[in-house]
């Protein structure tokens, strides 16, 4: 495939969003990650509370954290994702000569 066809193939344009939708559930579970672990971290050890016998710090950023991504990305994945077949069209391919 040319890569002027590259740009025309609506794959990319699927892609190119659901790679961005990616990069935002990872700005999302950092942003989770730190606001908790920094957040509430960052006192002293005498002053932390403890939930389950963790410091709240490491199970709202570390547990609860992995739970809420696990949620968000199979929301993601079941409704915002598309299947995308990796193969070349047959019709693409007879135009450009049969040539993979």
């Amino acid at each position: 495939m040319s890569r002027d066809n590259n740009q025309n193939d609506p794959r990319f344009k699927i892609a190119n969003r659901e790679a961005l939708i990616g990069v935002g559930l990872v700005l999302i579970n950092f942003g989770w990650w730190y606001g908790f672990a920094y957040g509430l971290g960052s006192g002293s050890v005498e002053e932390y509370t403890y939930v389950f016998g963790f410091p709240a710090w490491f199970f709202y950023s570390c547990i609860v954290g992995f739970v809420v991504m696990v949620v968000l990305v199979t929301i993601v994945v079941k409704y915002f994702f598309t299947y995308v077949p990796f193969e070349v069209n047959q019709s693409e391919n007879e135009s450009e000569g049969g040539r993979e």
